[in-house]
């Protein structure tokens, strides 16, 4: 090899860069492997910033007996309200049940009873509020044929800057990543993996090198590889959820809620900062399907207004309600003819060429034992060790900016500091993931002005 190969050779190279991608970055450098992370897009721009902004164990899971999952996913629920108090809050959330609801209220009682059983009582308590409860609680909520309320205890999460704060305590001696690049080819050269790329920002081109590659591409898993033509079986069920953000204008709302549909879905509904987060849908895709930067369509937006003008009567909530909406593709593993609501998000882990693994399926808030799973199999396969729990060390690295900032706070000199510390490329990266605003006029300054601090920072340095 020459010089610039040796520089670019790696002992693993993660393709993908949302947050499992992170989580298997950190989980690798925490064990001193030199590992790089290349990503297609920014950091965390697609399925983990498009989530319902919540670490959970998944409450509706129980009526599938999915109990493994929601107990592995109370747990790192737990872990990461304790590892990020800085991106995570523990709320209370309200389950109003009416007379004609999927879940009677003595279902819900028992449902969070196992619920709390599974978290080994370490969430707070749940209780079960009857009709004049519930109102006094949740004073615009429809009266109508209310039995009742089930309130338990969830989290909710600033989902892109957990992924970015697993990525930046990476980066380092042992780890490196690098966004806005697309995979062109992989092969195996000489026993090494020859991962070739392009940057979609200016088309240049660099080739790497590694022993093991690592496929944590989510919903894009099937169409990438077979782009790149390995051999591979199609796994994923591509399934498309949309959320919206509404001011809180008609809507004052004090608790997040959980929304029994007429479809025998949940929707759930979820104050925080100056808005409300209200999904998320379920609509099924083709597999050919163009993912990439996938937009809420109207008759998904319309159903979620839908939904909540049948529990908020009296709100008036309309398309001008509206501050911005948001879409992405759940990484759903086929199961047989399971119908997509009853399909586990259980994740698996496949090896389809010697020293190549590929992780599917699983849920944002199990992304810790995904990445610990991914590594467990190539330890094994290689003979190597391996231990648990090494990621449950506290992370060194903040974001410069915390949970819900205020807009007009964000100076020009704070905005520079980010450019320097957090890999942003585009002024997007920095508004909607390491600020993490609903829409750009909330910072005062501009789109324009933040590209032309990007370039400054740059030039300087």
């Amino acid at each position: 090899m020459d010089k610039q190969a040796i520089k670019n050779t790696h002992e693993n190279i993660i393709i993908g860069g949302g947050i499992v991608g992170a989580g298997i970055l950190r989980e690798l450098t925490l064990r001193q492997e030199n590992t790089l992370l290349i990503e297609k897009g920014d950091f965390s721009s697609q399925t983990s910033q498009s989530s319902s902004k919540m670490l959970h164990g998944g409450i509706r899971y129980l009526e599938n007996f999915d109990f493994a999952l929601v107990r592995e996913a109370l747990k790192e629920k737990k872990a990461w309200t304790d590892l990020t108090p800085h991106l995570t809050k523990e709320e209370m959330f309200y389950i109003p049940v009416y007379k004609e609801s999927k879940w009677p209220l003595f279902f819900v009682r028992i449902g969070l009873f196992i619920y709390d059983l599974l978290s080994f009582f370490k969430n707070p308590k749940r209780k079960v509020l009857n009709a004049k409860e519930t109102l006094k609680a949740l004073p615009n909520l429809n009266p109508k044929n209310l039995k009742g309320a089930g309130v338990y205890s969830d989290a909710v999460v600033e989902d892109s800057k957990l992924a970015l704060e697993c990525i930046y305590d990476s980066l380092g001696e042992w780890g490196s990543a690098i966004n806005y690049s697309e995979v062109e080819k992989v092969e195996k050269t000489d026993g090494m993996w020859k991962v070739d790329i392009r940057s979609t920002l200016d088309d240049s081109t660099e080739t790497f090198f590694a022993k093991n590659v690592i496929f944590a591409t989510g919903p894009f898993t099937d169409q990438l590889l077979k782009k790149l033509n390995i051999e591979w079986q199609p796994k994923m069920i591509l399934s498309k959820g949309s959320h919206i953000w509404l001011k809180r204008e008609g809507l004052e709302l004090a608790h997040p809620m959980v929304l029994q549909t007429k479809d025998n879905r949940v929707i759930f509904v979820i104050p925080q900062r100056d808005a409300i987060l209200v999904g998320t849908t379920e609509k099924a895709l083709e597999p050919n399907t163009d993912i990439f930067n996938i937009q809420a369509s109207e008759e998904e937006i319309n159903y979620l207004i839908d939904a909540i003008n049948q529990y908020f009567p009296t709100a008036g909530i309309d398309q001008d309600s509206i501050l911005s909406t948001f879409a992405g593709v759940r990484p759903l593993v086929a199961e047989g003819n399971k119908a997509r609501g009853k399909v586990s998000r259980q994740h698996k882990v496949f090896s389809p060429d010697e020293n190549m693994y590929v992780i599917v399926g699983g849920k944002y808030t199990t992304f810790r034992v995904m990445a610990e799973d991914v590594v467990k199999k190539m330890h094994q396969d290689q003979g190597r060790a391996f231990k648990r729990d090494l990621s449950l060390a506290p992370l060194k690295k903040r974001s410069r900016i915390g949970m819900y900032p205020k807009g007009d706070e964000i100076t020009e000199e704070e905005i520079k500091n980010i450019i320097l510390e957090e890999l942003p490329k585009t002024s997007d990266d920095i508004i909607k993931r390491r600020l993490s605003m609903l829409y750009p006029d909330q910072l005062k300054l501009t789109k324009a002005q933040i590209e032309g601090l990007i370039k400054e920072v740059r030039n300087d340095n």
